[in-house]
């Protein structure tokens, strides 16, 4: 009996004649969550991709862990590999789930015959592997419409598999098959989920952070730096950008008016971060906007901060409520951090009374009073570094 964890494709399958791209990305990003873990083997047969060791010393628990952060499988399924045989599969069923057949009050048997050459057809595989493990638990009794445990066989091109339910996976694109993307990445809630929502799209991402030191802590910078570990077992190896911009802060403090402080911080954001991507070859800016959550993600705001700026501006949540952005941040795992209390730049001299619907001729007149290009120019040059990987 062999263990082996299958992995069926979600929306590669509709690729067409470039389907194959798609898989060898995905075979890519498997390989990177395993390493460490063991020797496997890994290869895909009709949108199936099989993840094989090749030793006794795998670690087989963490590697169905880690597939659960891999963008591309829609369900994951640890199996038991036998001969493509009826009685070697009863055999292997037997042993592979006998556990929970004696645990379970009732059961049914599901068979995918994708080997058409087997001689059997899926149901008269169901029903011949059914009957005998019905004998061999009688106290487990069979039952075709809500079974309590089913029990799945697959016939393939290679052997025939038998498993569990499968796990849910991560669904959506493998990471890098759509492209790059900069992610704003602050130490709130809502920029790590949208972070994550685009590279469930299949993007590559870049995230940056802007850090007013000392009016932001280091302990603050520290907390981004965990949240991008966090979200990395999903995006992949990432360069996080701490862009300084403490200097940008105070130039608006000290020159505009009090009311614009936040969309002009914000236009600093994106035109810095659109230099961040040009310089990457990355497509778009990501940001964790909401429409109407705060003063500065109205929708006149909102084009107010993209309009100096040429690449298309993304926000995942824009159409979500807090509650909803919440969910998916428990679900990836950066709620805890994300409400720590070490503030980000973003509350930095908050205006009482800011703008909330901006006018674009306005906010051009109070920026003559900045020197905008060398600014960005010296955060831009000044950028520290840090390599995430997972």
């Amino acid at each position: 009996m062999e263990d082996i964890i299958l992995l069926k494709h979600g929306e590669i399958v509709l690729k067409g004649l470039n389907k194959r791209i798609f898989e060898d990305k995905f075979m890519a990003n498997v390989r990177r969550r395993l390493r460490g873990l063991g020797d496997f083997r890994v290869y895909t047969v009709q949108s199936t991709t099989y993840v094989e060791p090749q030793s006794d010393d795998c670690d087989m628990d963490a590697a169905l862990e880690a597939m659960k952060t891999v963008f591309g499988a829609v369900a994951i399924s640890r199996a038991a590999a036998c001969e493509k045989d009826k009685d070697a599969i009863f055999e292997t069923a037997k042993r592979y789930l006998g556990a929970e057949l004696k645990k379970a009050k009732s059961f049914k048997v599901e068979t995918k015959r994708s080997d058409k050459s087997f001689p059997m057809t899926s149901i008269a595989v169901s029903q011949y592997v059914g009957g005998l493990l019905a004998d061999s638990f009688p106290e487990c009794r069979v039952d075709v419409h809500n079974p309590e445990l089913t029990v799945n066989i697959e016939v393939r091109d290679f052997a025939a598999y038998v498993h569990g339910v499968p796990i849910e996976g991560a669904g959506g694109m493998p990471v890098g098959s759509n492209g790059s993307a900069v992610s704003l990445l602050s130490g709130g809630i809502d920029s790590p989920v949208s972070t994550y929502m685009m590279a469930k799209r299949g993007v590559h991402i870049i995230p940056v952070h802007f850090f007013s030191f000392p009016y932001t802590s280091e302990l603050a910078k520290e907390k981004v730096i965990t949240l991008a570990k966090l979200v990395a077992p999903y995006c992949g190896r990432m360069t996080l950008e701490i862009v300084p911009f403490t200097k940008i802060q105070e130039e608006i403090r000290d020159k505009c008016p009090e009311e614009y402080f936040t969309i002009i911080m914000r236009r600093f954001m994106t035109r810095i971060s659109e230099k961040i991507a040009l310089s990457n070859g990355a497509s778009a800016i990501v940001t964790g906007e909401s429409l109407g959550q705060v003063a500065s993600q109205t929708m006149q705001a909102m084009a107010v901060t993209e309009e100096c700026v040429s690449l298309p501006v993304i926000r995942p949540l824009v159409c979500l409520d807090k509650a909803e952005i919440v969910k998916l941040a428990r679900k990836i795992g950066t709620f805890d951090t994300s409400i720590l209390p070490y503030e980000d730049c973003c509350t930095v001299f908050t205006p009482r009374h800011p703008r909330t619907k901006p006018q674009i001729d306005e906010v051009l007149e109070v920026e003559k009073a900045l020197d905008v290009g060398g600014l960005v120019d010296e955060a831009v040059m000044n950028i520290e570094r840090v390599v995430i990987s997972k």
